[in-house]
């Protein structure tokens, strides 16, 4: 007789019954049973750090590998030594059919541990761990991706659990049959949900249970909500461990301007929706998925709250909201575009081409339309050209 653990979504078992999350799709495991019929899984060793960011090291035939540590700083987390992320607030974009440049980051969210409010959040929290961000009602978001030039990561990237990139539901491996993942560089930024060729959908934040959200159009539920990441480290040898001699990087842009902005009156948490669509290529990977360590990685779930549960956890106030687009335009402020011809672009995937924006949803639910979704005229002259690295040797006069 064994006691085992059982994963309700893809029906793994586990003999380890100190594990709390399936480290094949990362859902809730069943409370511990026992088995007289039971053959050991994929995973021997595991490592979950319960009410912290969750964190999971496994291994098979291999000697395992350190976990990632996941530290916050600075409104940044990061994954090991070499990467990190922050969520930048943003501009809205208009629905309006039009596709517009990248928007600035306006500042960096902030970032609060699930651990240190342990006696004041959701019981569902504590099973998650993680961090929470504030987050308004329609407002933006983009997520910024920082590491070494010279020793790229991967980092899968989730909406409610629906990948970001595909629209298919939360697996933790990497898919080769379709790129699920992003390549850290070239890929510095993600505006939103991949809707099409060259082409995002921005991410939104709205009310779970609202039928806003990319999760609840996909799988009619709104169980998880927030941001889920889950990011790899290289293959040992497959990149230099320290920086070559000559450094050459280009650094995003960052913009501070903000204006007030009324709270929020009932708590809710919050889930990403679609918004308008920005110009954005998911780069393929050039390096192939035998180069990524599935055995070495880190992986954190961001919650998002709205402003008055926000202050009601931490007692602080969340940050004022950006100022329209509308507005910061008026102004003569950078839009940004990014000089990436040489580079490709992944297949979108079905099931995100499918999915209804705020501004249709507003209107099939018969509501006014948004001030902020008005459409807007961005001068040439207030695009600022971002140029990227290309591998092409071109040739010359011999």
């Amino acid at each position: 007789m064994l006691k085992i653990k059982n994963c309700p979504s893809c029906n793994r078992t586990y003999s380890d019954i100190s594990l709390s999350y399936c480290l094949n799709d990362g859902s809730l495991l069943s409370a511990p049973y026992i088995s007289d019929n039971f053959q050991q899984n994929l995973f021997d060793e595991t490592l979950v750090l319960e009410n912290e960011i969750p964190t999971v090291v496994s291994n098979t035939n291999t000697k395992p590998k350190a976990t990632l540590e996941i530290t916050l700083e600075n409104n940044r987390i990061y994954f090991g030594e070499n990467f990190s992320v922050s969520f930048q607030r943003t501009l809205r974009i208009p629905d309006d059919g039009k596709k517009y440049p990248l928007p600035p980051g306006l500042s960096e969210f902030p970032i609060c541990k699930v651990s240190d409010y342990a006696d004041k959040v959701p019981e569902s929290w504590k099973q998650h761990g993680g961090v929470f961000i504030p987050m308004y009602q329609r407002e933006a978001l983009w997520l910024e991706f920082d590491n070494s030039y010279w020793r790229p990561n991967v980092v899968k990237v989730a909406a409610g659990k629906i990948n970001a990139v595909t629209g298919k539901t939360w697996n933790q491996s990497l898919s080769d049959d379709e790129q699920d993942y992003m390549v850290c560089p070239p890929q510095k930024w993600l505006d939103g949900f991949k809707t099409g060729q060259g082409t995002v959908r921005q991410f939104i934040a709205m009310p779970l249970g609202k039928g806003y959200t990319v999760e609840e159009q996909l799988t009619n539920k709104d169980e998880f909500g927030g941001i889920q990441l889950i990011v790899f480290e290289p293959k040992e040898g497959k990149f230099p461990d320290e920086m070559p001699e000559e450094e050459d990087r280009d650094e995003g842009p960052f913009l501070c301007v903000s204006k007030p902005f009324e709270g929020e009156s009932s708590e809710t948490e919050m889930g990403l929706a679609a918004g308008g669509k920005i110009t954005q290529k998911i780069y393929p990977d050039k390096y192939g998925i035998d180069t990524w360590d599935e055995n070495n990685f880190g992986r954190v779930y961001i919650h998002i709250v709205n402003s008055a549960m926000f202050h009601r956890i931490t007692e602080m106030e969340a940050p004022s909201t950006p100022i329209t687009a509308e507005t910061y335009t008026e102004y003569g402020l950078p839009w940004f575009e990014i000089y990436d011809e040489h580079l490709e672009d992944v297949m979108i995937g079905e099931e995100l081409y499918t999915i209804k924006p705020v501004k249709l949803i507003d209107k099939m639910k018969g509501l006014f339309k948004q001030e902020e979704n008005l459409s807007i005229l961005i001068p040439d002259k207030q695009i600022k050209k971002i140029k990227t690295k290309s591998d092409k040797i071109d040739d010359g006069e011999w």
